[in-house]
């Protein structure tokens, strides 16, 4: 083994419970080999999911949220027992949401030992910083030898920015808060050692997803690390213009054609591309490459495409007319440091494909994956002076050194509207209402009755 195999996608699930067979079907569309066997399944799969699950549910957590991780999790083996190597088998080694914004991180069975020093990390950019946005990220290090510096670190992010189409600063301020306030704390031995072994029968209520702990003394880290790989994946909700499109604008909408000339060639809203052009001007996602993109706008489609997404052959695209597709789903990362390709002139990060998946029926956004390899090398410290250019050593912004509290603060806030709007909007919230009404004025005429007497 001379390679660590990964495939990282994004989703953005629509508040909707997954079809595990039908997702399961296209898990591995961005790299066809896996399929047939050609090329083995990735050591390590990591979903970034975004709106995971009603606002409700999301903020409140814990069960509410189980069912959903259970589906992603029975479409992975799903997904892995129809691979050209059926034997294969993932072990979710780690799940953590922050508010509606998930992430899930699987490793084949086989390489599960090797998995070492796991951190988290979660901040929310949304309303009085709550997590309708926001971000997630999952820190661990692959062994490849018998100390800690011989390890692969790894560094994942689930994000999900501000939307609209003219938000294109307040994305970009998005992106500034999660760099200042996202900021890795250990999950502890504990959860590490049960996180890193197969569940074996256990139930839900096994540690493998650790609850909060007195991390205020763990040392800790920012997004950007001197010997980690990063890859940020989620609903970066650049858009393809910063204003709504005119009622007339939908007849020029892409419709698949292979015709690069052909004005509706999606091709042609590149030039637009928000972040391709922020990237550009080093305004967001410092540091990050994306792979060319050769495949249509993921977002929005319509309720009519959504409602055949899985018996048609999407011959032609319907779009939402009230909004400019864009390709707001997207997978970032960065390069080897300089230090490390001078010091390993043939190590390079290899990609093996970067493309949308289907629409399915749930969800007005295409999933989108990214497979690659990296050298199974860890990246070593550097030497010398700081780099400038280089992110890792010099990151774009400080971390904030009140991050704890305005976290913790902002919990609160996520669970004061998380309770509300429990009751308000779900069956179950009504019905608990509904009861507790009814027995307090059942309960007061009671009382006034043996009063009265």
């Amino acid at each position: 083994m001379t390679s660590l195999g990964l495939y990282i996608l994004t989703f953005n699930c629509a508040r909707e419970f997954i079809k595990p067979a039908v997702f399961a079907s296209h898990v591995f569309d961005a790299r066809p080999s896996i399929q047939s066997n050609t090329s083995p399944p990735p050591d390590i799969l990591v979903l970034s999911l975004q709106e995971l699950a009603p606002i409700a549910y999301s903020f409140l957590g814990g069960s509410y949220l189980v069912p959903y991780f259970d589906r992603f999790r029975y479409a992975i083996q799903l997904a892995a027992s129809r691979t050209g190597n059926g034997d294969a088998k993932y072990t979710n080694i780690i799940t953590r949401n922050l508010g509606m914004t998930a992430i899930m991180v699987f490793v084949r069975q086989d390489h599960v030992a090797a998995i070492q020093q796991i951190e988290t990390a979660g901040v929310g950019v949304g309303l009085l910083g709550m997590g309708n946005k926001g971000a997630v990220g999952v820190r661990l290090g692959y062994s490849i030898g018998a100390s800690d510096s011989e390890a692969v670190g790894l560094t994942f992010i689930a994000a999900h920015l501000a939307p609209m189409e003219a938000a294109l600063e307040r994305r970009n301020e998005d992106w500034e808060n999660i760099v200042r306030r996202l900021v890795f704390t250990p999950v502890g031995q504990e959860a590490t050692r049960t996180a890193t072994q197969p569940r074996r029968g256990q139930g839900d209520e096994a540690p493998l997803l650790p609850g909060p702990t007195d991390n205020s003394t763990m040392p800790t880290s920012g997004l950007y690390s001197p010997t980690s790989h990063l890859f940020v994946a989620g609903d970066l909700n650049y858009r393809t213009s910063k204003i709504k499109p005119r009622s007339d604008d939908y007849q020029a909408y892409p419709q698949p054609t292979k015709d690069t000339t052909d004005p509706r060639h999606y091709s042609h809203l590149f030039k637009d591309d928000q972040l391709l052009r922020e990237l550009k001007a080093g305004r967001t996602c410092h540091g990050l490459i994306e792979q060319p993109i050769s495949f249509p706008p993921t977002y929005k489609y319509s309720d009519e495409q959504r409602a055949v997404a899985e018996t048609n052959n999407q011959g032609r695209w319907d779009w939402a007319k009230h909004r400019w597709p864009s390709w707001c789903d997207r997978v970032l990362y960065l390069d080897l440091p300089t230090w490390m390709q001078e010091s390993l002139p043939s190590a390079s990060i290899k990609t093996h494909g970067y493309a949308a998946l289907p629409l399915l029926s749930t969800s007005d956004h295409r999933p989108v994956a990214l497979s690659c390899s990296l050298p199974l090398n860890a990246i070593p410290p550097p030497t010398g002076e700081p780099i400038p250019a280089d992110v890792r050593l010099i990151p774009p912004f400080d971390v904030d050194p009140d991050w704890r509290e305005k976290r913790a603060w902002a919990r609160r806030r996520e669970i004061i509207v998380g309770i509300v709007l429990y009751l308000s909007l779900t069956w179950e919230g009504n019905g608990f209402l509904l009861a507790t009404i009814i027995g307090s004025v059942g309960g007061w005429m009671v009382i006034r009755s043996l009063l009265a007497f």
